[in-house]
């Protein structure tokens, strides 16, 4: 049997890496994204975890396959992936996408519509590494949601969508440094299984897979710190896009951010994210119906805006040899 080989471009978005295969990757058809997601799933997910884990990878990588879209109004789609499974979007990844795309002279300066499983992102490259993304419409969904955790005691936060499920913790007093990791990593994920063993959740059962803690900047520029946990239990070492747009979704709620107000979000590693938000259309509010439903005039819906820097750092190619007994990586 051959060895395969899979061609990626490697980049950082504000300190987080992306890894997007652009060449040999997995044939997934040209269906629906979320279809051609559960393809991936049941039958090429060797190659997410080849790509993602170790020997070749490690647990704060995002990875993303470079498609063909499903929407004639999109110029190319994405489907993000990282150790864990699959992601319904990736704020940093989307910004990382882009420069990836102009690095490999598949774009120029401008605007993009980027086709993904929870929706169609616009993109719009300011010159070689800026990036604002027009995110999916984000909203809080759930206020002021109470655990008990017996480390942690009592906790409160909210439940948001900004193309991933976060829980925003609000009442946390927690020195968020960079030397403090280890500690806000398990008091996050602590967070989190309290959170399913409560059966608190999204929408439709939806698993809340992104903790977010905050705390007051502490660079003059900005409005808020955060520490973000992903799913796989890495931490984000950029602000987070979609923990971004669902912090302005309720910031937005509760009457604290004017639409095109800017949020400048600081990450744990002092990198930041510019964010804003604008009222949605008809046709966007249209568009979520998988969401409407659930949702009341109590629960305002945005779209945000995300601005960022990535670069490019590698050209790579991951070589496959069928002899290799780790070639799907190694399960962590």
């Amino acid at each position: 049997m051959p060895s395969q080989v899979i061609e990626v471009i490697d980049s950082h978005t504000e300190g987080e890496p992306t890894r997007i295969i652009y060449r040999g990757g997995p044939e997934l058809g040209d269906g629906p994204l979320p279809q051609r997601v559960i393809r991936f799933r049941q039958e090429f997910d060797e190659v997410r975890r080849g790509v993602i884990n170790e020997p070749r990878g490690n647990d704060v990588l995002v990875g993303g396959l470079l498609c063909q879209p499903h929407d004639e109004s999109c110029s190319f789609a994405v489907i993000f992936f990282n150790n864990h499974g699959y992601l319904g979007m990736c704020g940093h990844g989307m910004i990382g996408f882009l420069v990836t795309l102009k690095h490999l002279g598949l774009v120029d300066s401008g605007e993009h519509r980027i086709e993904t499983p929870v929706g169609v992102v616009t993109a719009t490259l300011q010159g070689d590494h800026r990036v604002t993304i027009e995110n999916v419409p984000s909203f809080r969904y759930l206020k002021d949601v109470e655990i008990d955790s017996e480390p942690l005691g009592r906790v409160v936060g909210d439940v948001a969508w900004g193309g991933n499920w976060f829980f925003l913790v609000k009442n946390l007093q927690e020195d968020l440094d960079i030397r403090n990791v280890d500690r806000l990593t398990w008091l996050t994920k602590s967070i989190r299984d309290q959170l399913t063993r409560q059966q608190i959740t999204g929408i439709d059962n939806a698993w809340i897979d992104h903790m977010e803690i905050f705390a007051e900047a502490k660079s003059s520029d900005c409005d808020s710190k955060n520490f973000v946990l992903c799913p796989g239990s890495a931490y984000d070492r950029s602000p987070c896009g979609t923990g971004t747009s669902a912090k302005l979704a309720c910031l937005a709620a509760d009457g604290k951010l004017q639409p095109g107000q800017i949020w400048r979000q600081e990450s744990i590693i002092g990198s930041s994210f510019q964010g804003q938000y604008r009222q949605p259309s008809e046709q966007e509010l249209q568009a979520m119906a998988q969401f409407s439903e659930s949702l009341t005039p109590e629960q305002p819906v945005i779209v945000p805006s995300i601005t960022g820097s990535a670069y490019v750092c590698g050209e790579t190619k991951l070589i496959f040899d069928a002899a290799d007994p780790f070639r799907q990586g190694i399960p962590v």
